[in-house]
């Protein structure tokens, strides 16, 4: 299968060496020159839950239009690239080809929509799946629990099992499932619970959950998340958001969710595809989210200010 991967930092990084170790002709697009030239050069080292090792093959293309068709196209930029991502690979997109996206937040879906027909589009959901870039050309993944693959808009796509195959067959475990949108929005409520929080109040996951404080902001940010998938009908398979969450976050322990590493290498987050999304959403249904509205305006306060030291 030809297989092009947008967007290999150290998520798309795991998808590209595994997918070319199982044989798969696999192409890499990133803006991350030194990454890629290293992988052009020596190979990608792949380390930790599946084992360790330099994978050989994987072909650097700047655009898609060096690539031509393909068979599957893996999205895995961050929720701001999603867009753009869509916007380049529309040439080289046949009715044949399949779209698949896999970021945080909600609306990565509607976003390629604008440039591509939902009909090409599979939703992803990486669940319990971690992973760093040590180096330029090198990176490390901690856990690998599943990738979960379904359709916008039609639950009985054939094309959901055909694509769980090919990850299956490349070490990963993956799953079709029929209601993408409910595993979407219930990691959605996770990370809205704490990504903002434990970003503007410094924190790691345990550490949030030890404040009494802290805890109590990201509770409210996980009940108003929670409002707002009951409001829109979305089929979630627990009542209690406040205990989904609090067992959620002792699971995770000391980790901290990728906004506060973002913000402690002063990157700018998906600040607008999570905690932001709330607010949003919440006023399509006449509803309001404060506290993911006040924990958004001081993220995005501190990323403008960054922006302007720069200046």
């Amino acid at each position: 299968m030809k297989i092009v991967i947008v967007g290999v930092g150290a998520m798309g990084s795991i998808y590209a060496g595994l997918f070319a170790d199982a044989g798969h002709e696999v192409w890499a697009i990133d803006l991350w020159k030194e990454h890629t030239d290293a992988i052009a050069k020596q190979g990608l080292r792949v380390e930790g839950a599946s084992g360790d090792r330099v994978v050989k093959g994987i072909q650097i293309a700047a655009t898609a239009e060096q690539i031509g068709s393909c068979d599957l196209v893996v999205i895995a930029t961050k929720a701001s690239g999603v867009a753009p991502a869509a916007a380049m690979i529309a040439p080289i997109v046949t009715k044949d080809t399949v779209v698949l996206t896999i970021q945080n937040g909600l609306g990565a879906g509607e976003r390629i929509q604008n440039h591509l027909p939902v009909e090409n589009i599979l939703l992803g959901v990486a669940q319990g799946f971690g992973a760093s870039m040590k180096a330029p050309g090198h990176v490390h993944h901690t856990a690998m629990s599943m990738i979960r693959i379904g359709s916008m808009t039609d639950s009985a796509d054939p094309r959901n099992q055909d694509i769980v195959s090919v990850w299956q067959d490349a070490g990963f475990n993956a799953s079709a499932y029929d209601d993408i949108h409910q595993l979407i929005w219930e990691k959605f409520i996770c990370n809205v619970a704490y990504s903002a929080p434990c970003t503007v109040f410094e924190k790691s996951v345990s550490e949030l959950l030890a404040d009494e404080y802290g805890k109590s902001i990201s509770q409210n940010c996980a009940i108003e998340a929670w409002n707002v998938a009951v409001a829109k009908g979305i089929n979630l398979t627990f009542s209690d958001p406040v205990e989904y969450v609090t067992d959620f976050g002792y699971k995770v322990g000391n980790s901290s969710p990728s906004m506060r590493i973002d913000h402690q290498a002063k990157r700018a987050s998906e600040i607008d595809a999570i905690n932001g999304m709330v607010p949003v959403v919440a006023s399509e249904h006449g509803m309001s989210a404060p506290y993911n509205n006040a924990l958004s305006s001081i993220v995005r306060s501190r990323e403008a200010g960054w922006y302007l030291s720069e200046l």
